[in-house]
């Protein structure tokens, strides 16, 4: 059985529990335990290093070292958390070799917090990377139960994803293609158009909002236009920026846009089987009842 030191990160708790369930159901859906790590603490998706870099090396050191401790990799299904914590990883990892007296201090905080120091033995995971590399498109296609036939997936990928760490496992920062080959296996059809590796625009939004609108617009309008049913996204922060606000974002580019948008466990879950409340599907700002009833839901 794959075991992982679950970090579900603050959004998935908060403003899109609905990834947490889905992410908890195909788990069990697919036979791999999550030990959740209650008392990790927030990532600080990029905002920590703006004051201080020691202060996110340290926070998310201390992170790793809880699924150390567990002797497990880390597992993450938002992408900012995966390339803050992973981007923070490859730089300790580094430091322990070329700049000791860093790696040190780090684990100086740590141990005044009574904390077991990094060591850099646990990998930092994405769960698309752990479906991909560890569990494996193959057996996931053995497990559906509900082909997503003639549904029209469009990735957002996001920024974190694929920029922040400088060794991108299964895919290609420029050209990626992980998302979509899930999408196949699930028996969906990947839909492509530039967007899908570009920014959506959520760092602007508290201080640039009509920008941050206008660029998520363009992503949306952009894969409405190229055919899609809806977006997928492993990244909860770009959901909030596509769903939760896309009736403000159709305001401000002056256009109608109703493309719901799913965090990438409930389009697997829905592959599973699993009933769309027990995904939270319910639960988005864009109704998904146009996905489910293609499906047949």
């Amino acid at each position: 059985m794959l075991q992982y030191a679950y970090f579900p990160g603050c959004v998935a708790k908060g403003a899109c529990e609905e990834l947490h369930l889905s992410t908890t159901a195909i788990t069990a859906s697919l036979g791999i335990e999550l030990i959740e790590l209650k008392k990790a603490a927030c990532c600080g998706s990029g905002t920590y290093k703006e004051d201080s870099q020691l202060l996110e090396d340290t926070v998310n050191a201390r992170n790793i070292a809880l699924a150390e401790a567990l002797n497990l990799p880390l597992l993450t299904h938002c992408s900012t958390c995966q390339g803050v914590i992973g981007q923070v990883d490859d730089r300790l990892k580094t430091a322990k070799i070329e700049d000791p007296q860093y790696f040190d201090r780090v684990n100086g905080f740590l141990a005044k917090e009574s904390c077991s120091p990094y060591q850099g033995s646990s990998e930092v995971k994405h769960i698309l990377w752990a479906i991909i590399g560890d569990y494996g498109l193959d057996k996931l296609q053995e497990k559906v139960k509900r082909q997503l036939n003639n549904l029209n997936c469009a990735a957002f990928y996001g920024c974190y994803l694929l920029r922040a760490q400088k060794n991108l496992p299964f895919d290609d920062p420029f050209d990626p293609r992980s998302l979509e080959n899930v999408f196949t296996a699930l028996g969906a059809n990947p839909i492509y158009y530039q967007g899908r590796t570009q920014c959506c625009g959520w760092p602007l939004a508290s201080y640039a909002t009509e920008q941050s609108f206008q660029m998520a617009g363009k992503h949306i309008l952009e894969a409405k236009e190229a055919g899609a049913d809806c977006i997928v996204t492993p990244c909860p922060l770009c959901h909030l920026n596509l769903d939760s606000r896309q009736p403000e974002v159709a305001k401000v580019i002056n256009n109608t846009l109703d493309l719901p948008v799913l965090h990438l466990p409930q389009l697997i879950g829905l592959a599973l089987g699993i009933e769309p409340q027990k995904l939270g599907l319910d639960r988005h700002v864009v109704a998904t009842k146009p996905v489910l009833e293609k499906l047949g839901f």
